[in-house]
């Protein structure tokens, strides 16, 4: 009896279920627990008013978690009531699990596990199969999602990440104030800002209250933010921008050292930041910045460094003239990479300016695409859009399990 007593407890056994025994088998590493209810009892049904007589009952069986290194399967005699319409309900056990044959506390030992390994890892922990298991993450994935409210959300970043070999993408929509993502897309065309707009209505929001989206300076994105999220203040992502300006020292100093074999070697000295060179490495590029008025690479360094301190400022209108100053001076200069950077940033000109007022940035959703292709390298790449999408909210949905699972942290 103080054994029964002590699963009782465990397991969050009550009146009127009980523990009518227990069977081990070591040679088969399982322990089985009969659960039964106490003779006279009567249910509740959800959806139907008072407490229901038993009409019969069927015994189920509900994978729980190990019992140290044991399988640990419940065996309940489950009953069927009858209502006062005459029909005849099956009840659920308090600690049933959402899945056929699960409790709640081991599907939560699922998800726990799915958010931090591969659904290959859990299903060889689990010792089922890797099918069910990433059926069982989606399904909760997709109920949970189904029923957030995204009523809230004022300010956004969309990024792209791929999802495969190629020019294959999957775009990532966040709530930046939250840190979350709360839409993933199949795609990067301007269609899947236009499928974002229809689920911010399924889930009691509207459009029109986006006020500010961070994006890269992909023409679909703009299109699509442009055409569906209408008082949306565009912010081209600040760190895009100076990407943009390394790309093009790289450029000039590849063309540069063709005749000018001191500049071999460079490369990284050139794209870290000051701070984090050696001493040796800021000896090179003091003696590079030497020859500011013949190396070319030298001044792109140069110019990267200015628009930094440019970005860096907080009043519109001395950023604006700055900027406008910048462009003017780069492309009179014989720098041609960075002519094609100056272009870029007149073409998109209001969009960058934003940044000084929004201070918007897509830098979260890079760590999250880190954290994805991390994963899936580690699962060798997933085959179908849905699997992608659940992997994606299960690292960075900061989705409410609870909601559906209260054993499940969220």
């Amino acid at each position: 009896m103080v054994t029964e007593k002590i699963f009782d407890a465990a397991l969050g056994i009550s009146s009127p279920w009980f523990i009518a025994g227990m069977n081990f088998e070591p040679s088969q590493r399982k322990l089985n627990i009969r659960i039964d209810f106490e003779v006279g009892s009567r249910f509740s049904v959800p959806g139907q008013a008072g407490e229901h007589p038993i009409h019969d009952t069927v015994t189920k069986t509900y994978r729980h978690l190990n019992f140290f290194q044991h399988e640990c399967l419940l065996e309940v005699q489950v009953p069927r009531v009858n209502l006062p319409d005459g029909s005849v309900r099956q009840i659920s056990p308090p600690w049933a699990g959402k899945l056929s044959g699960f409790t709640l506390l081991f599907e939560a030992f699922v998800l726990l596990l799915a958010r931090e390994m591969t659904f290959t890892g859990v299903a060889r922990i689990t010792g089922l199969s890797v099918h069910r298991v990433m059926s069982w993450c989606e399904r909760y994935v997709n109920e949970t999602v189904s029923v957030q409210s995204l009523a809230e959300v004022h300010r956004m970043a969309i990024d792209e990440t791929s999802k495969a070999k190629g020019h294959e993408y999957v775009s990532l929509f966040a709530d930046e104030e939250r840190g979350r993502v709360i839409f993933v897309a199949d795609g990067n065309e301007a269609a899947t800002v236009e499928a974002f707009a229809a689920n911010l209505r399924a889930h009691h929001g509207r459009p029109s209250q986006i006020e500010s989206v961070s994006i890269d300076m992909w023409p679909a994105f703009i299109r699509g933010v442009t055409d569906h999220l209408p008082n949306a203040q565009i912010t081209f992502d600040k760190f895009h921008v100076i990407s943009r300006v390394s790309t093009a020292i790289s450029e000039m100093r590849r063309r540069e050292q063709k005749t000018d074999p001191d500049l071999k070697g460079m490369r990284w000295v050139l794209l870290k930041d000051r701070s984090k060179l050696t001493g040796a490495q800021r000896n090179d590029l003091d003696a590079l910045l030497a020859h500011m008025t013949t190396k070319r690479t030298a001044r792109a360094w140069q110019y990267r460094q200015q628009l930094r301190e440019i970005l860096s400022r907080k009043q519109p209108n001395v950023v604006r003239t700055m900027l406008n100053r910048w462009c003017a001076n780069v492309q009179r200069s014989k720098v041609e990479p960075m002519k094609k950077v100056a272009e870029m940033i007149r073409n998109h000109f209001e969009g960058i300016l934003s940044w000084v007022t929004s201070w918007q940035t897509n830098g979260f959703l890079e760590a999250i695409n880190g954290l994805f292709q991390a994963a899936k390298r580690k699962a060798r790449g997933y085959g179908r859009f849905s699997t992608i999408r659940t992997v994606i909210f299960l690292i960075a949905g900061k989705l409410d399990f609870s909601r559906i699972n209260p054993y499940v942290a969220a």
